[in-house]
């Protein structure tokens, strides 16, 4: 049994912001946020609107469309799950955004759960999707939706949570299928996750938790803004194992799926520093033309995987070996094998 990805979409919301009016807002050299922070540009949403069940039924749609045998979209009640895996941010709290887009879609009969792995959550969500599909012999077919505007939440004013000015906002959607080859994208190989929980506190939103209720005192104090604690420390000891970490999951789930770093083609990479992402391209041998770095784009949290395969999905051929990588706070470090089919 093979699980292929069959459709692919995404969804950016109209309004933008320039690295050079991040730099403004923020008070930072703009040659810092767009050399060195490497943000150019990023999609944000309006207050009222681009919600992220709206932009994850936008994505889907597309996702659908692409799915479809010849110029018809698959239609949505064919769908066996929806799953959502994008930013606890989101239209209401305590609330389940997968049930939602599944009834705005018309995913009549599906099951709609939630998976969460903050900015790991594309690598991750796969890995659960390739399962379920294996596993369950009532699913055939499902939908993977994420958004995120959790530019929301940055406060531009805290130089702490500088290495948040990138975030952006948007989102994704997979249609992942049992044994679908005619219609493939790419075939889902296997993953790797390695996650420290010593980071478990380093980035918070501070108030609006059952630790420190909302209240107007939480709300005049900037307490539901992101958070760095102490940020100092956070640097200082993730400086030491990112890079290892990322190697971990990168090697292990290439070599699950039988493959290793010289096979690499493409991969889709978590925004980051551009140093850092360099540094990182390097330790993998990637060309230039082997990954696209998100400065037209930003951080779209767990997206990021997504915006970035659709951006260079006809520059991909047949039999090419995608990996996707991400980490995220917690902190997730989780890598993904796809085998490019078109």
């Amino acid at each position: 049994m093979t699980v292929h990805v069959t459709g692919i979409g995404t969804y950016l919301p109209a309004e933008t912001v320039t690295g050079a009016e991040v730099a403004e807002r923020s008070g930072i050299p703009e040659e810092v946020v767009v050399e060195k922070m490497g943000l150019r540009r990023k999609h944000v949403c309006p207050p009222d609107d681009d919600h992220p069940s709206e932009m994850c039924v936008a994505a889907a749609e597309a996702a659908l469309a692409d799915a479809g045998p010849d110029d018809s979209a698959l239609p949505a009640d064919t769908l066996d799950a929806v799953r959502y895996h994008g930013s606890e941010l989101k239209d209401h709290v305590v609330w389940n955004a997968a049930a939602a887009v599944a009834e705005e879609l018309g995913a009549e009969g599906a099951g709609a759960t939630e998976s969460y792995a903050l900015c790991a959550g594309q690598p991750v969500a796969t890995r659960e999707a390739k399962a379920l599909l294996s596993a369950d012999p009532g699913i055939d077919r499902l939908l993977l939706v994420a958004a995120s505007r959790e530019e929301d939440l940055v406060d531009y004013d805290d130089p702490d949570t500088s290495f948040m000015f990138n975030f952006g906002s948007g989102a994704t959607a997979f249609v992942l299928e049992r044994d679908a080859p005619e219609r493939a994208v790419a075939r889902v190989r296997e993953s790797a996750t390695l996650t420290d929980g010593s980071f478990a506190e380093d980035v918070i939103v501070p108030a609006g938790g059952t630790r420190r209720p909302p209240s107007r005192d939480t709300v005049d104090s900037g307490g539901h803004s992101l958070r760095v604690p102490d940020h100092e420390e956070m640097k200082r000891r993730l400086a030491a194992v990112s890079l290892p970490n990322f190697r971990q999951v990168a090697d292990e789930a290439l070599a699950r799926s039988d493959h290793d770093r010289d096979d690499l083609d493409f991969a889709a990479i978590t925004h980051m520093k551009r140093s850092f992402h360099e540094t990182l391209c390097d330790d993998f041998g990637l060309a230039e033309d082997e990954q696209l770095y998100l400065d037209e784009f930003g951080h779209v949290q767990s997206c990021d995987q997504g915006i970035a395969l659709d951006a260079v999905r006809e520059d991909l051929s047949d039999g090419d070996v995608v990996l996707c990588l991400a980490a995220g706070t917690g902190y997730t470090w989780a890598a993904t094998v796809l085998e490019w089919c078109t």
